[in-house]
Protein backbone atom coordinates (compact mmCIF):
# COMPACT_ATOMS: atom_id res chain seq x y z
CA UNK A 1 0.00 0.00 0.00
CA UNK A 2 1.62 3.58 -0.92
CA UNK A 3 2.92 5.33 2.38
CA UNK A 4 1.37 8.57 1.71
CA UNK A 5 -2.15 6.64 0.51
CA UNK A 6 -1.96 4.97 4.03
CA UNK A 7 -1.27 8.07 6.14
CA UNK A 8 -4.12 9.67 4.07
CA UNK A 9 -7.13 7.54 5.04
CA UNK A 10 -5.34 7.06 8.92
CA UNK A 11 -5.17 10.68 9.54
CA UNK A 12 -8.59 12.00 7.33
CA UNK A 13 -9.94 13.32 10.72
CA UNK A 14 -7.40 15.20 11.87
CA UNK A 15 -6.55 18.70 12.07
CA UNK A 16 -2.97 18.71 13.04
CA UNK A 17 -1.54 15.62 12.19
CA UNK A 18 1.08 15.00 15.43
CA UNK A 19 -0.33 14.77 19.39
CA UNK A 20 -0.58 18.28 19.54
CA UNK A 21 -4.04 20.01 19.66
CA UNK A 22 -4.85 22.93 18.22
CA UNK A 23 -5.36 24.72 21.37
CA UNK A 24 -1.81 24.09 22.20
CA UNK A 25 -0.29 24.98 18.94
CA UNK A 26 -2.56 28.29 19.32
CA UNK A 27 -1.07 29.04 22.68
CA UNK A 28 2.36 28.63 21.34
CA UNK A 29 1.54 30.88 18.63
CA UNK A 30 1.06 33.62 20.64
CA UNK A 31 4.33 33.06 22.12
CA UNK A 32 6.00 33.12 19.49
CA UNK A 33 8.40 36.65 19.66
CA UNK A 34 8.30 37.06 15.58
CA UNK A 35 9.08 40.60 14.26
CA UNK A 36 6.43 42.47 11.72
CA UNK A 37 6.53 40.43 8.99
CA UNK A 38 7.63 37.50 9.76
CA UNK A 39 9.53 34.79 7.46
CA UNK A 40 8.70 31.18 8.10
CA UNK A 41 9.82 27.93 6.84
CA UNK A 42 7.46 24.96 7.79
CA UNK A 43 9.32 21.31 7.39
CA UNK A 44 6.92 18.80 6.81
CA UNK A 45 3.80 21.17 6.84
CA UNK A 46 1.14 19.13 6.86
CA UNK A 47 -2.53 19.97 6.44
CA UNK A 48 -0.99 23.59 6.36
CA UNK A 49 -3.41 24.37 10.35
CA UNK A 50 -0.08 25.74 11.96
CA UNK A 51 1.37 27.61 9.24
CA UNK A 52 -2.54 29.32 8.46
CA UNK A 53 -3.25 29.71 12.10
CA UNK A 54 0.45 31.54 12.70
CA UNK A 55 -0.17 33.90 9.69
CA UNK A 56 -3.74 34.42 10.61
CA UNK A 57 -2.13 35.94 13.95
CA UNK A 58 1.15 37.30 13.34
CA UNK A 59 0.00 38.59 10.08
CA UNK A 60 -2.67 41.52 8.46
CA UNK A 61 -6.06 40.51 7.16
CA UNK A 62 -6.04 37.27 5.32
CA UNK A 63 -2.29 36.79 6.44
CA UNK A 64 -1.00 39.70 4.61
CA UNK A 65 3.00 40.37 5.49
CA UNK A 66 3.82 36.77 6.43
CA UNK A 67 5.87 34.87 4.18
CA UNK A 68 7.51 32.02 3.91
CA UNK A 69 8.07 28.20 2.83
CA UNK A 70 6.00 25.16 3.27
CA UNK A 71 7.34 21.72 2.36
CA UNK A 72 5.76 18.15 2.39
CA UNK A 73 6.48 15.08 0.37
CA UNK A 74 2.91 13.93 0.88
CA UNK A 75 0.59 14.51 -2.37
CA UNK A 76 -2.67 14.27 -0.38
CA UNK A 77 -1.54 16.64 2.34
CA UNK A 78 0.21 19.54 -0.15
CA UNK A 79 -3.45 19.36 -1.90
CA UNK A 80 -5.37 20.20 1.30
CA UNK A 81 -2.51 22.53 2.66
CA UNK A 82 -2.94 24.26 -0.81
CA UNK A 83 -6.48 24.84 -0.17
CA UNK A 84 -6.30 26.03 3.49
CA UNK A 85 -3.58 28.55 2.31
CA UNK A 86 -6.08 29.76 -0.19
CA UNK A 87 -9.22 29.82 1.87
CA UNK A 88 -7.59 31.21 5.08
CA UNK A 89 -4.55 33.33 4.47
CA UNK A 90 -4.67 34.18 0.69
CA UNK A 91 -2.59 37.26 1.21
CA UNK A 92 0.33 35.41 3.01
CA UNK A 93 3.58 35.06 0.37
CA UNK A 94 3.50 31.25 0.95
CA UNK A 95 5.54 29.36 -1.48
CA UNK A 96 3.95 25.46 -1.02
CA UNK A 97 6.90 22.97 -2.48
CA UNK A 98 6.06 18.85 -2.40
CA UNK A 99 9.39 17.41 -2.38
CA UNK A 100 11.59 15.95 -0.04
CA UNK A 101 12.34 18.27 2.70
CA UNK A 102 16.12 16.99 3.41
CA UNK A 103 16.81 18.07 -0.92
CA UNK A 104 15.49 21.76 -0.14
CA UNK A 105 18.34 24.56 0.70
CA UNK A 106 17.65 27.59 1.82
CA UNK A 107 19.54 30.90 2.04
CA UNK A 108 21.31 31.07 5.50
CA UNK A 109 20.04 32.87 8.05
CA UNK A 110 16.81 33.82 5.55
CA UNK A 111 13.73 32.92 8.37
CA UNK A 112 12.36 34.35 11.87
CA UNK A 113 11.22 30.84 12.60
CA UNK A 114 12.15 27.57 11.49
CA UNK A 115 9.79 24.35 12.56
CA UNK A 116 10.13 20.98 11.82
CA UNK A 117 6.85 19.18 13.94
CA UNK A 118 7.23 15.57 13.89
CA UNK A 119 9.91 14.61 10.99
CA UNK A 120 13.08 14.75 11.94
CA UNK A 121 13.42 11.71 10.54
CA UNK A 122 13.78 13.25 6.96
CA UNK A 123 17.76 14.86 8.23
CA UNK A 124 18.27 11.59 10.03
CA UNK A 125 17.52 12.14 13.73
CA UNK A 126 16.67 15.26 16.28
CA UNK A 127 20.15 17.08 16.37
CA UNK A 128 20.53 17.24 12.58
CA UNK A 129 17.30 18.69 12.38
CA UNK A 130 18.08 21.48 14.75
CA UNK A 131 21.48 22.24 13.39
CA UNK A 132 19.83 22.28 9.71
CA UNK A 133 16.86 24.71 11.11
CA UNK A 134 19.13 26.49 12.70
CA UNK A 135 21.30 27.36 9.52
CA UNK A 136 18.81 28.50 8.22
CA UNK A 137 17.02 31.22 10.81
CA UNK A 138 18.46 34.57 10.99
CA UNK A 139 20.36 35.29 14.64
CA UNK A 140 17.70 35.83 17.60
CA UNK A 141 15.19 33.80 15.59
CA UNK A 142 13.79 30.65 17.03
CA UNK A 143 13.54 27.02 16.23
CA UNK A 144 10.27 24.80 16.70
CA UNK A 145 10.83 20.97 16.81
CA UNK A 146 7.96 18.30 18.34
CA UNK A 147 9.72 15.15 19.04
CA UNK A 148 9.00 11.68 20.40
CA UNK A 149 10.61 11.05 24.07
CA UNK A 150 10.90 8.08 26.16
CA UNK A 151 9.15 8.05 29.48
CA UNK A 152 10.98 5.43 31.03
CA UNK A 153 13.32 2.52 28.78
CA UNK A 154 11.33 0.98 26.64
CA UNK A 155 10.65 -3.03 26.70
CA UNK A 156 12.95 -5.22 24.89
CA UNK A 157 9.42 -6.98 23.59
CA UNK A 158 7.80 -3.38 22.56
CA UNK A 159 11.08 -2.44 20.23
CA UNK A 160 10.95 -5.68 18.29
CA UNK A 161 7.21 -6.02 18.08
CA UNK A 162 7.23 -2.04 16.93
CA UNK A 163 10.56 -3.02 14.72
CA UNK A 164 12.35 0.17 16.02
CA UNK A 165 15.79 0.71 17.91
CA UNK A 166 16.25 2.66 21.58
CA UNK A 167 17.39 5.27 19.68
CA UNK A 168 14.29 6.43 17.84
CA UNK A 169 14.39 8.93 20.12
CA UNK A 170 16.08 10.58 23.55
CA UNK A 171 14.20 11.25 26.83
CA UNK A 172 12.67 14.74 27.48
CA UNK A 173 16.13 15.99 29.23
CA UNK A 174 17.87 14.69 25.89
CA UNK A 175 15.63 16.14 23.56
CA UNK A 176 16.17 19.66 25.66
CA UNK A 177 19.63 19.08 25.90
CA UNK A 178 20.05 18.35 22.32
CA UNK A 179 18.98 21.43 21.27
CA UNK A 180 21.91 23.45 23.79
CA UNK A 181 24.23 21.07 22.44
CA UNK A 182 23.26 22.54 19.22
CA UNK A 183 24.04 26.41 21.22
CA UNK A 184 20.36 26.73 20.96
CA UNK A 185 18.54 28.40 24.19
CA UNK A 186 15.53 26.27 25.38
CA UNK A 187 12.16 28.90 25.38
CA UNK A 188 9.55 26.02 25.79
CA UNK A 189 9.30 22.39 26.31
CA UNK A 190 5.67 21.25 26.29
CA UNK A 191 4.94 17.43 26.83
CA UNK A 192 1.28 16.40 25.18
CA UNK A 193 -1.18 15.05 27.53
CA UNK A 194 -2.33 11.44 27.34
CA UNK A 195 -5.36 12.54 26.22
CA UNK A 196 -4.17 14.12 23.33
CA UNK A 197 -1.86 10.86 22.12
CA UNK A 198 -4.97 9.30 22.85
CA UNK A 199 -7.00 11.76 20.80
CA UNK A 200 -4.18 11.50 18.02
CA UNK A 201 -4.06 7.52 17.88
CA UNK A 202 -7.63 6.53 18.18
CA UNK A 203 -8.83 8.90 15.55
CA UNK A 204 -6.96 6.49 13.32
CA UNK A 205 -9.14 3.70 14.32
CA UNK A 206 -12.38 5.15 13.54
CA UNK A 207 -11.02 6.72 10.22
CA UNK A 208 -9.68 3.38 9.02
CA UNK A 209 -12.96 1.87 10.41
CA UNK A 210 -14.99 4.45 8.39
CA UNK A 211 -12.95 3.74 5.16
CA UNK A 212 -13.39 0.11 5.40
CA UNK A 213 -17.15 0.75 5.18
CA UNK A 214 -16.63 3.02 2.54
CA UNK A 215 -14.63 1.35 0.66
CA UNK A 216 -15.45 -2.52 1.17
CA UNK A 217 -13.56 -3.60 -2.52
CA UNK A 218 -10.20 -1.20 -2.26
CA UNK A 219 -7.54 -3.85 -3.28
CA UNK A 220 -5.38 -2.08 -0.31
CA UNK A 221 -7.90 -2.79 2.50
CA UNK A 222 -7.08 -5.95 4.30
CA UNK A 223 -3.29 -4.37 4.67
CA UNK A 224 -4.72 -0.87 6.15
CA UNK A 225 -6.95 -2.93 8.61
CA UNK A 226 -3.65 -5.41 9.42
CA UNK A 227 -1.59 -2.06 9.67
CA UNK A 228 -3.75 -0.28 12.37
CA UNK A 229 -4.41 -3.12 14.38
CA UNK A 230 -1.38 -3.77 15.19
CA UNK A 231 -0.51 -0.29 15.68
CA UNK A 232 -3.61 -0.46 17.79
CA UNK A 233 -2.14 -3.29 19.77
CA UNK A 234 1.08 -1.54 19.97
CA UNK A 235 -0.09 1.67 21.33
CA UNK A 236 -2.70 -0.08 24.13
CA UNK A 237 -0.09 -2.45 25.93
CA UNK A 238 3.34 -0.73 25.48
CA UNK A 239 2.93 2.90 23.65
CA UNK A 240 0.61 4.57 25.36
CA UNK A 241 2.72 4.69 29.14
CA UNK A 242 6.42 4.73 27.23
CA UNK A 243 6.51 6.91 24.65
CA UNK A 244 6.02 11.06 25.21
CA UNK A 245 5.26 13.60 22.65
CA UNK A 246 6.49 17.30 22.95
CA UNK A 247 7.06 20.81 21.24
CA UNK A 248 10.28 22.17 22.12
CA UNK A 249 11.16 26.29 20.73
CA UNK A 250 14.73 27.25 21.07
CA UNK A 251 16.27 30.76 19.94
CA UNK A 252 18.97 31.21 17.98
CA UNK A 253 21.45 33.39 20.01
CA UNK A 254 22.10 36.98 18.65
CA UNK A 255 25.92 36.73 17.38
CA UNK A 256 27.82 39.59 18.64
CA UNK A 257 31.34 40.68 17.26
CA UNK A 258 34.48 39.44 19.09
Amino acid sequence: MDTWKFYDVTHRDHVVCNPSSPARLDELIALLDLPPDPRVLDIASGKGWFLCRLAERCGGPQGAGVGGVAIDVSPFVVAELRDAVRERVPRAELTILEQDAATYRPAPASFDLAACVGASWIYGGLRRTLAALAAAVRPGGQVLVGEPFWRHEPDAEYLAWADMSRDLCGTHPENVAAGEEAGLVPLLAWVSTPEEWDRYETLQWRAAARYAAAHPDDPDLAELLARVARARHEYLVWGRDTLGWALYLFAVPTRTAS
